[in-house]
């Protein structure tokens, strides 16, 4: 039996785990299928997407910078991708190319297996990207009190508060000004969502703010385990979370979606858990 060929494009994608969970676990149910990581520009994303239909790939996870230029080469989206406007899972089927988004139902299910309820508490969001766009859509759905889109770009940081702002409060502060930094201080819950961190040498994403206990910061980013703003709010008192349940809840909904298979995600944890623990 021929092989499926899953993958993710991105720009950078070397670090990702997700050729090593999806890979264990398609062996671990027997899954004729192989999943691998295609590095793309974005000069050349509308030439990957075009090679992913001649050459029949079943399905693609898509991670930064593609997750709304994406959204244009495609031939339809599910109702959660129209929503956000970023997709960061396409499948192939019948000759078409449908984008989805399972960023945020992730995000929402690893966040409250840490232990958090985002009903009618105040969030801070660092980032205004498509990471950003599914966390705030999400969590505007699930009755948060407010979200704060905290971001350098004011252009993109507006287009984001427009694009969401019938489904609940949301509002902009420049990155670093004052208003940002009492958006911070002053949340139940903060979300980085920018690449900011994944290099041990990164700055903070944020300065001159105090996290404090009872509050929650949440990094996407999973690898390093401990990026210098969890360090930060874990000295401060703050509960903190990584990215790496997000990673595995938004996987195993893709992995649904493409193969109507459960993902075995207890093995999955484990396996991810003892990688990234060798790599200290």
């Amino acid at each position: 039996m021929q092989k499926k060929v899953f993958g993710i494009i991105g720009c950078p994608v070397a670090h990702s785990l997700s050729p090593l969970m999806h890979n264990a676990a398609a062996a671990e149910l027997k899954i004729p299928a192989v999943y691998v990581s295609f590095e793309v520009q974005p000069a050349d994303l509308k030439k990957a997407i075009s090679g992913m239909r001649a050459l029949g790939i079943a399905g693609i996870n898509v991670t930064v910078p593609h997750k709304e230029k994406v959204v244009p080469l495609l031939d339809c989206l599910d109702e959660q991708a129209k929503l956000i406007g970023a997709v960061n899972t396409i499948t192939g089927k019948d000759g078409e190319l449908i984008g989805s988004n399972t960023d945020g139902a992730g995000f929402i299910r690893s966040l409250k297996t840490a232990g958090f309820n985002p009903a009618g508490k105040n969030v801070a969001v660092i980032g205004a990207g498509g990471s950003s766009r599914s966390i705030a859509a999400s969590l505007l759905l699930e009755g948060v009190a407010g979200i704060t889109v905290v971001n350098r770009t004011p252009a993109r940081g507006r287009k984001l508060v427009k694009l969401f702002g019938e489904l609940g409060e949301i509002s902009l502060a420049a990155a670093g000004s004052g208003d940002a930094r009492s958006a911070i201080e002053e949340s139940d819950l903060v979300v980085q969502t920018t690449p900011v961190g994944m290099k041990r040498s990164d700055p903070l994403p944020v300065k001159s703010v105090r996290f404090h206990e009872g509050q929650y910061v949440y990094d996407i980013i999973y690898a390093p385990e401990r990026t210098r703003l969890l360090q930060k709010a874990d000295k401060e008192g703050a509960k903190t979370v990584n990215g790496l349940g997000m990673l595995v809840y938004q996987g195993s909904e893709s992995f649904r979606i493409w193969t109507g298979k459960r993902f075995p995600e207890k093995k999955v944890f484990g396996l991810l858990e003892n990688f990234l623990a060798r790599g200290k």
